[in-house]
């Protein structure tokens, strides 16, 4: 394997913060409330992509039959299980086992067959694994080497398919509602949980994404209103949360 897959992305520190909230993945009030609030525009966002490229009907029973989806980062499935009720072939990645350990005692409690894996996008490039779409939900602003990470994912995406990420711009507006917000004030996450500094611009993401040979097809933002106490999706604010998807054609 070449030397980027033979090191590794992974911040232990990064790791330790979640591990340490593992438990509290699935309950909606706990320190994952931003992400429970959240999910559901993170999953229009994703199963939109996931149909408008491979020709699917969202409407129908199961519309993701045949495609397997790679969730790198799961945590506690929150993304993996809505998927896996769609058809869809899901493995979920974690570098936090207890995570992986909470994610896999919940999917059994539902019935769902996911694979959820105690490892790293390095390791299952290196097995040679590949997925027609791997999702990066939240997690490239923990890694850490951005760069080097979305080269791994791409790796893992087969030819014709896609990688979704999602991440946190780094402005003004992001400090204030990710981290004065949702850490100091409001207290949904420890504080620390995140830092500004790691943040990527969408330009930036954009640019590491394109050097690895994938082709960006969209941007979106993912806006709270705080009036309606919901999330929307926008093409035309990027500024706080947004999501890409870049496809691969060779």
């Amino acid at each position: 394997m070449t030397e980027r897959q033979q090191t590794s992305s992974i911040d232990p520190a990064e790791v330790a913060k979640f591990q340490a909230m593992a438990a509290e993945w699935w309950d909606p009030q706990g320190k994952f409330k931003p992400l429970h609030m959240l999910n559901p525009t993170r999953l229009d966002y994703v199963t939109a992509q996931i149909a408008a490229q491979f020709g699917r009907d969202r409407d129908a029973a199961q519309p993701f039959a045949g495609i397997s989806i790679l969730d790198i980062g799961c945590g506690g499935g929150l993304m993996a299980e809505p998927l896996a009720r769609l058809g869809a072939t899901v493995t979920g990645a974690d570098a936090a086992e207890g995570n992986i350990t909470i994610a896999s005692l919940h999917a059994k409690e539902q019935g769902l067959p996911i694979e959820y894996r105690a490892t790293t996008s390095e390791a299952l490039a290196a097995e040679g694994k590949s997925y027609d779409v791997v999702m990066a939900l939240e997690i490239v602003e923990h890694v850490a080497e951005p760069s080097e990470f979305i080269a791994t994912c791409r790796d893992l995406v087969r030819p014709g398919g896609m990688l979704i990420q999602s991440t946190l711009n780094r402005t003004a507006r992001s400090f204030a509602a990710a981290i004065i917000g949702a850490e100091w004030v409001m207290r949904w996450l420890p504080k620390g949980t995140h830092d500004w500094h790691r943040f990527i611009t969408p330009d930036e993401l954009a640019t590491m994404t394109i050097a690895t040979g994938l082709e960006v097809v969209d941007r979106c933002g993912m806006v709270f209103n705080p009036l309606g106490w919901s999330w929307s999706l926008s093409h035309r604010d990027l500024s706080v949360n947004y999501a890409m998807t870049a496809l691969r054609t060779a």
